[in-house]
C-alpha cells in the first residue's frame, strides 16, 4: 500500500482502515510529501477558501454528544431563540466584507420543525443573493427539507460524521451512526453538496481515527468539503478532562484527509485557537486549504481575522475567490 500512489485510487475503489492506518504511521515527512503532491494535482497550493460560521439557533439541543455546550445535557450555553433573518443577512455582508466566500449556519437542535424551516429557507435565499456560497448545519434532514433547501438554493449541507462507527458510541447515545448516513443519502439525492468531517483528540485510537477517514473516502462520491476539528475541551462537558492530542497526530490526519479526498476542500476547523502559527502552517502543507474565518465559531472562539490575515501574509497564503452565484 505504501507504495501505491493515490492518484491510482479510484473513485470505485474503497480505502481499507488499515491503508489509512498504514498512511498515517508513515514518517512525517514521507506523509507531507504524499499530501503535497495530491494536493498541487487539484488545487493552487497557495489558495485557501475562506467561510464563515454563525450560529443562528444556539443553545437547547435534545441531543447529548459529549463534546458539545449546546446540549441540554450538560451545563453549556444558554437556549437561545433563532436569529432574525435581517440578523443572519447583516452577519453575511460583514463576511463577505471581510474577505469570506462561504456563509455557514447552524442550528443546535436535533432536527427542524417545519416553523424553522420557513425561516432559514428565507434566510439561505437571502444570503445566496449576496453572491456568497451558502452552508446549513440544522441536524437530521427528511427528504421532503432536503428539496425544499436544495430549491432555496442551498450549496452544502454540514452533517458530521464526528468519529467512527466503532467509538461512537463512546461519544453519542440520542443519535445512531445511520441516522447521519442517511440525512448524507438524503442530501446528495437531493443534488447538494456535502460537508462531512469530524473531530480529533475525544480519546479515540489510531485505528479509530483512520475508521474517521474511511468512512469519509469511502462515499461515492466523498464530500466536498471535510471539516477537520481538534477537540475544544470545554468545562462541563464530559470531555473536558480528555487527554491533549499530540498537535503532529492532528496534522497527520490532515494529510491522510488530502490524500483520501484529493479534490475536497479539507478544513482547518475548530480548535485553531489553540494552534500555534507553526502548526497551522504544517496543516496547510498537509493539504488544508480551507479554514473557518472570524473571531467565534458556533460557541467556542477561534482566531480573529487580524490573526489570520497576518498569518496568511506570512506564509504567501491569498483568499481563493469563490464564484458559485
Amino acid at each position: 500500500m505504501q507504495n501505491q500512489t493515490a492518484e491510482t485510487k479510484t473513485a470505485q475503489q474503497r480505502w481499507t482502515v488499515a491503508e489509512i492506518e498504514n498512511l498515517l504511521k508513515l514518517p512525517f515527512a514521507d506523509l507531507m510529501y504524499r499530501a503535497q503532491q495530491v494536493h498541487r494535482e487539484h488545487f493552487n497550493p497557495n489558495a485557501i477558501q475562506l467561510s464563515t460560521l454563525l450560529s443562528i439557533k444556539t443553545g437547547g439541543c435534545s441531543e447529548d454528544c459529549g463534546y458539545c455546550t449546546q446540549s441540554s445535557f450538560h451545563a453549556g450555553v444558554e437556549n437561545k431563540k433563532m436569529l432574525d433573518v435581517d440578523e443572519v443577512v447583516k452577519a453575511a455582508k460583514a463576511a463577505k466584507e471581510a474577505g469570506a466566500g462561504r456563509f455557514c449556519m447552524g442550528a443546535a437542535w436535533r432536527e427542524p420543525s417545519a416553523e424553522d424551516m420557513t425561516a432559514v429557507l428565507e434566510m439561505v435565499k437571502e444570503v445566496r443573493a449576496l453572491g456568497m456560497e451558502t452552508c446549513a448545519t440544522l441536524g437530521m434532514l427528511n427528504d421532503e427539507q432536503t428539496e425544499q433547501l436544495k430549491d432555496a438554493g442551498l450549496d452544502y449541507y454540514n452533517h458530521n460524521l464526528d468519529t467512527s462507527p466503532e467509538f461512537y458510541g463512546n461519544i453519542i447515545s440520542t443519535r445512531d451512526y445511520q441516522d447521519r448516513l442517511d440525512t448524507l443519502e438524503r442530501v446528495r439525492k437531493a443534488g447538494m453538496n456535502i460537508c462531512s468531517g469530524g473531530i480529533i483528540g475525544m480519546g479515540e485510537n489510531l485505528t479509530q481515527r483512520a475508521g474517521l477517514i474511511a468512512q469519509l473516502a469511502n462515499m461515492n462520491p466523498y464530500p466536498e468539503s471535510v471539516p477537520i476539528n481538534n477537540l475544544v475541551k470545554v468545562e462541563g462537558t464530559p470531555l473536558a478532562d480528555t487527554e491533549d492530542l499530540d498537535p503532529l497526530d492532528f496534522v497527520r490526519t490532515i494529510a491522510a484527509a488530502r490524500i483520501t479526498m484529493p479534490t475536497a476542500f479539507v478544513r482547518l476547523s475548530a480548535g485553531r485557537g489553540e494552534m500555534s502559527d507553526a502548526v497551522q502552517a504544517l496543516c496547510f502543507l498537509g493539504g488544508a486549504n480551507s479554514i473557518f474565518y472570524g473571531d467565534q465559531l458556533l460557541t467556542t472562539g477561534n482566531p480573529d481575522v487580524d490573526r489570520d490575515r497576518a498569518l496568511m501574509d506570512k506564509l504567501g497564503m491569498y483568499p481563493l475567490v469563490d464564484s458559485c452565484c
